[in-house]
C-alpha cells in the first residue's frame, strides 16, 4: 500500500481530524502526545504561524522517538515552497484551504496525500481534475450539512471532510456523516484557546475520547 494510501485509510478509520496551531513548541507536543494517548493515529498541524516549522520539526523528532504509529500532516499549504518545506521536515500529508495545482503535483510526486480546500462544485470539479482522493470542505461552517446533501451524488465516490465549525456533540457529527462526508475535521471546537492557553490536556484527553465516540456511532 502507497504512503497516500496508508494515511487515507488511517483518516477514513479514525473518521476524524484534529488539527490545531499553537506558537509554543512544547504545549504543541504535549497537545500532539495527549491526542495519540486517547487514540488519535492521524491529525493536522496547520502552518498558521512563524514557529510552525520549527515545532513541526519537534513533533516530527517526537513521532519517530515515541509514537511510530502516528501519521503527522501539515496544514494551511498554500504554496509550493511550503510545502517542500514540510516535505523536507516529514510531513506525511498535505492539507491545503486552497486548490494550488503546484502543491497537488508536489504531493503526487513524493506520493503523499494532498487535501484542498473547496467550497463551490466547481471547485470540487477542479480538485478532481488534479487528483485530490480526499476533498475538505471549508469553510464548513458557512457550507453546512446540506451542501454535503445537495453536491453528494454531482460527484459520486469522491471523499469528502469538512473543516471549519464541525462542533463537538452528536447532532453536528451525526449530519455531517448522514450528508456524506467519510470523516470531519475538528480544530478549535476541540483544541480550543482555552485548552491550549490553560494547558488543559485531561480536558482534551476525555473530550478526544469523546469525540471518538460520536464520530463510531454516527459512521
Amino acid at each position: 500500500m502507497s504512503k497516500k494510501d496508508i494515511v487515507l485509510d488511517a483518516i477514513l478509520t479514525q473518521g476524524s481530524l484534529p488539527l490545531f496551531f499553537y506558537e509554543d513548541a512544547q504545549v504543541s507536543l504535549e497537545i500532539t502526545r495527549t491526542l495519540y494517548k486517547a487514540g488519535i493515529r492521524v491529525f493536522e498541524y496547520t502552518n498558521r504561524g512563524p514557529a510552525a516549522l520549527e515545532n513541526f520539526k519537534v513533533l516530527k523528532k517526537a513521532q519517530q522517538d515515541e509514537m511510530h504509529d502516528l501519521h503527522l500532516g501539515i496544514g494551511t499549504v498554500k504554496t509550493a515552497a511550503e510545502a517542500a518545506a514540510y516535505i523536507t521536515a516529514g510531513a506525511d500529508f498535505i492539507v491545503a484551504p486552497v486548490i494550488n495545482p503546484e502543491v497537488g503535483a508536489m504531493a503526487k510526486q513524493h506520493g503523499m496525500l494532498w487535501i484542498p480546500g473547496c467550497m463551490t462544485p466547481t471547485e470540487i470539479n477542479t480538485a478532481q481534475q488534479h487528483e485530490a482522493a480526499l476533498i475538505k470542505l471549508f469553510p464548513a461552517n458557512i457550507l453546512g450539512p446540506e451542501f454535503m446533501s445537495s453536491i453528494r451524488e454531482l460527484f459520486a465516490g469522491q471523499l469528502f471532510i469538512p473543516t471549519g465549525g464541525v462542533e463537538l456533540n452528536i447532532d453536528s457529527i451525526s449530519n455531517w456523516f448522514r450528508a456524506g462526508v467519510c470523516a470531519v475535521g475538528m480544530g478549535s471546537k476541540l483544541i480550543s484557546k482555552k485548552v491550549l492557553e490553560n494547558r488543559l490536556y485531561d480536558q482534551l484527553y476525555a473530550d478526544t475520547l469523546k469525540l471518538m465516540e460520536l464520530v463510531q456511532t454516527s459512521k
